[in-house]
Order: structure tokens, then C-alpha cells, then sequence
């Protein structure tokens, strides 16, 4: 099969499906596989130089190895609520492990090894509720990303009876699921070790492969200090690493005194973008509007951020709400001003806006808040204006 070396929009598309997905499974999406290897050695070749990404080729999935700089909240499984979460499926994948391909096992056989091998000095009890629930979530993870598969049975059952069976089946994807280490993952005390082993084996470009994955991965990247090394790449850079992401991608790479954007010209629903269609995003596009209209009344600091108390937070929403509130969704016209200020916040948070200082409460605007702004067409607020009058 002749390889295809050029980024044509095709390969770019691959790409995103790459970034986005955690892998691609040929008996799920043939067709998307079938892309993956058409264009395997362009796409080998540029995540290896620009990311230090090794790309896994397998005749039953294709999966990018995706390892962060710095790891978020986010990136985590978000169906998942507590630690325990991820403990319990950290079992159930070593169970698998000692499986072979194919062979079924029963719910009850799973619980029984996961009850045994759960390491916390406070031992699974299934008689808990909350211990069951977390033994649902962590099994529906796994039938979700093909680790194992439902033959017969309801999990969801299980929450409320202990005594329930599930009959399951191990597939071929449950020995790729975990990436492989340089050493025993025993050797290592902490996660930033693990962090730090990563780049052991990446002793060329490693500031390139670091300021790379920090804009492909982060809603924005921030000049985090005075001398900050990685936004002084992206700053001295900038036009060799635009021309690059422009020709690879199709994000505009945009780049300012305290923050670095990859921004969307055109809306693709591939990737999960800011602002997306939940309505509380009209309430922060107004929020930022009222923001950076007002910009002479807030004090910045030397990163482009803004300090304000819980309570200043909240009387914003208030001031936005009483200009902008009238279009804005029934929730948030009912919600009180505090509510959709704690909402918000939460949102800003996830998205890295804003941060909160947690020796006084103090909530951390950053700049990137002012760089996205929302008005209502000038359509709506001619009918907003004729039913007032």
C-alpha cells in the first residue's frame, strides 16, 4: 500500500481523530482504521519529531500514546467520582491481564479478585452501596472502551443487589489498554516521577515536544513567570510553529503578551471546543463582554490577571445578568445571581480562566477570559427593544 506523506485535509482529519479518541478499534470504525493506516508513515513520522508521540499500529486498533506536560483534572475519566473509581478498575484490568482472549467470566468472579487485590488498608465491602456503585462505574469503563464485553446480564442491577450476575467476556484489547514504562512502575515513588521518566527518553527537542503538547492539550497556555522558558519558545517562535499547526491542523495558532491560543476559524465538531452549545457558555461570553468593556476599573497584575473576592464575583453576575440576562436560558434567569456565579466559576476552572487562592478565597481571572467575548445580534435586541417601548 503506497504511503501518503502529504497533510492533505483527509490527513488532517486523521490527525484530530488521533488527538481526540483514546484509540480506533477496526471491528468499530473500519473505515476511520482503514485512514489511520492509509496515512500511517506521515502521521508516525510527525507526532514522533513534533510531539515525541509514539503512534501504535496494531492490526486489530491503532492508538496514540498521549502523555501530558502538566495532567488535569480533565483529563481524567469523567464518569468516574472518587479515587476509589480508579482503583477498583486498576483491579479489574490485572484480572483481565491473568485472562486469555475470549474466555467469559461471571460478575462474581471479577468482584471476588478485585475484593482481594484492592490495596487500601479499608477493605471493599459489597454490601456498601456506595462501594457498589463505584464497582458499576468502573465495569461500564470497561465495557465502554472494549476492555471487556456484556454477554448476558445487567450491571446497573448490581447497585442494588449484590447478589447479581453478569456474564462477561474478555476481548483483545485488554492487554493494550495500560502503556508501557522505561521501568517497573514499582520503581516509582510519586507521579511526577513517572512525569519525569518520560522525558528521559526524549533528550533532543525536548522543549519543542513540551511546547507542542501544551497547545495541542490546554485550552490555553499561560506565561506562567517572568523568564517562563516555554512561552518564550512559543514567543520566539511563533511564526515557524503558526506556519507548522496551520499546515498540519486547522487551528490558527494566536499568541499574546501572557497567553498562547489554537483557535478554530471554522467550527468542527471533531473537537471539543470553547464555547460549546450549554447555555451557561452565553452567560460567560456576556460575562467576558461586560469584562473587557469595563477593563479600566480592574486592576492586572504583570500575568494579565485579575483578583477579585467571592462576593465582587458574585455582584458581577448580577451587573451582567440585569444587561444581558433577558436572552439568557429560563434556568439562568430563574438561578440566583450566587448559583450562577458558583456554576461559572466551575466552568472557568475546568476551562483555565480562572483559579481560586485557597489560603483567602480570592478568585484568579486570567487573561485568556478577555480574549472571547459574546454580543446578542442586532436583530434580537431591535425585538427586545420594540416589546419594552
Amino acid at each position: 500500500m503506497e504511503q501518503q506523506l502529504g497533510f492533505d485535509e483527509k490527513t488532517q482529519e486523521a490527525l484530530g481523530i488521533l488527538f481526540e479518541q483514546f484509540w480506533i478499534l477496526r471491528a468499530e470504525e473500519p473505515e476511520t482504521y482503514q485512514l489511520l493506516r492509509e496515512r500511517e508513515k506521515g502521521l508516525k513520522r510527525y507526532v514522533s519529531e513534533k510531539f515525541g508521540f509514539d503512534l501504535i499500529v496494531h492490526q486489530h486498533f491503532i492508538k496514540l500514546e498521549k502523555i501530558p506536560v502538566d495532567p488535569k483534572s480533565w483529563m481524567g475519566i469523567q464518569d468516574f467520582i472518587t479515587p476509589q473509581d480508579y482503583a477498583i478498575l486498576c483491579c479489574g484490568l490485572a484480572f483481565t491481564e491473568r485472562r486469555s482472549v475470549d474466555e467469559q467470566f461471571l460478575l462474581s468472579d471479577i468482584t471476588e479478585d478485585i475484593k482481594d487485590m484492592y490495596p487500601d488498608e479499608f477493605p471493599l465491602d459489597w454490601t456498601n452501596y456506595q462501594h457498589r456503585k463505584a464497582l458499576v462505574r468502573a465495569l461500564k469503563k470497561m465495557v465502554d472502551l472494549h476492555i471487556i464485553k456484556s454477554v448476558d446480564g445487567d450491571i446497573n442491577m448490581f447497585a442494588s443487589n449484590e447478589e447479581q450476575e453478569v456474564l462477561y467476556e474478555v476481548t483483545v484489547y485488554a492487554r493494550y489498554f495500560m502503556r508501557s514504562y522505561p521501568d517497573d512502575l514499582f520503581q516509582y515513588q510519586t507521579t511526577q516521577e513517572i512525569l519525569d521518566s518520560e522525558w528521559q527518553r526524549h533528550q533532543a527537542d525536548t522543549r519543542r515536544k513540551r511546547v507542542y503538547r501544551k497547545l495541542m492539550f490546554s485550552p490555553v497556555v499561560y506565561r506562567e513567570s517572568e523568564d517562563d522558558p516555554d512561552f518564550g519558545y512559543i514567543r520566539n517562535y511563533r511564526n515557524r510553529l503558526r506556519d507548522d499547526l496551520e499546515e498540519h491542523t486547522p487551528f490558527r495558532l494566536e499568541v499574546f503578551k501572557n497567553a498562547a491560543f489554537m483557535v478554530l476559524p471554522d467550527r468542527k465538531q471533531r473537537y471539543t471546543l470553547f464555547p460549546d452549545q450549554k447555555a451557561i457558555m452565553n452567560v460567560a461570553l456576556h460575562v467576558q463582554a461586560y469584562m473587557r468593556e469595563h477593563m479600566d476599573s480592574y486592576e492586572l497584575n504583570s500575568m494579565g490577571e485579575i483578583k477579585i473576592t467571592s462576593a465582587e464575583f458574585t455582584q458581577l453576575i448580577e451587573a451582567v445578568k440585569n444587561l444581558y440576562g433577558h436572552g439568557w436560558s429560563k434556568k439562568y434567569r430563574d438561578m440566583t445571581y450566587a448559583a450562577t456565579a458558583g456554576e461559572l466559576l466551575q466552568l472557568y476552572k475546568e476551562w483555565e480562566m480562572a483559579s481560586m487562592e485557597e489560603e483567602n478565597g480570592m478568585i484568579i481571572l486570567k487573561s485568556a477570559i478577555a480574549r472571547m467575548v459574546g454580543h446578542y445580534p442586532n436583530q434580537y435586541l431591535m425585538e427586545v427593544k420594540a416589546k419594552d417601548e
